[in-house]
């Protein structure tokens, strides 16, 4: 007999967040924060958040997660693929080995994994990728990924057939974005399936299939356009009923 998961079923999505000096009413101390439009996200698509600060990492935190979200922040520090850091680059160590962490937990259990902006890059390396330290370096005219502090710009890019980048927006979208670094070497086990028109790299999935998205810009800035968002949701969903579905078929055989 299945056992069937609720159509109001609201997965449970973990997303990543920062630890750092924050601000609240009268007091300011460390705190784990996220920007509030990744939430919104989650709830408006159907799921139900939980937050994850890289404080007493835990991978096997996956097992109680129908989803996961690495989010946004701070430059991943290149000592995770063998480099130097540049001039400009600001990393925050707990994060790197948090999201890394985690990343590699979902990918093994294959848990769907929605990896954004430095959550894409954390997937690259993660895997064994490399990162472009700063885009004007290499690409003077491109501007446009970061126009100003705390001003989103715009991209746009066209998607790979048959993946779930052109599923989702169709051959071609545009999003907001917020970076100055790029996926440069691609890690073994990923394809790309975006790409701007100046070729940096807008997404990425996994080559053996699953659920497993890294997308450069900023799809949480947009709350008009959830198509992700529920993309990732329903996968989310998927993944519960199988996982139900299994348990009861080994509770059967017992």
């Amino acid at each position: 007999m299945a056992l069937n998961v609720s159509d109001t079923y609201r997965p449970r999505i973990g997303l990543t967040t920062y630890y750092q000096e924050a601000s609240w009413g009268v007091w300011q101390a460390d705190a784990a924060i996220l920007p509030g439009t990744y939430v919104q996200a989650v709830v408006a698509a159907g799921g139900t958040p939980v937050l994850l600060p890289p404080v007493g990492t835990d991978p096997t935190v996956v097992e109680l997660l129908d989803g996961l979200i690495i989010a946004g922040g701070t430059d991943v520090d290149p000592a995770h693929y063998g480099a130097e850091p540049h001039e400009l680059t600001r990393s925050q160590p707990a994060r790197d080995t948090h999201d890394i962490a985690l990343t590699r937990a979902a990918l093994a259990t294959g848990l769907p994994l929605f990896s954004i902006c430095r959550g894409a890059q954390i997937l690259n390396v993660a895997l064994g990728g490399s990162l472009i330290q700063h885009i004007p370096d290499v690409n003077p005219g491109a501007a446009q990924y970061q126009p100003a502090p705390g001003v989103f710009g715009s991209v746009e890019f066209t998607t790979a057939p048959g993946s779930i980048s052109d599923e989702l927006l169709g051959p071609q979208a545009s999003a907001p974005c917020y970076h100055h670094q790029a996926v440069e070497r691609i890690a073994d086990g990923l394809r790309v399936t975006a790409a701007a028109q100046d070729g940096t790299v807008q997404a990425l999935e996994t080559a053996a299939g699953g659920w497993v998205l890294g997308v450069q810009y900023h799809p949480e800035q947009n709350p008009d356009d959830l198509r992700l968002f529920k993309g990732f949701i329903e996968a989310a969903r998927n993944y519960r009923q199988e996982r139900t579905e299994n348990l009861v078929d080994v509770h059967q055989h017992v």
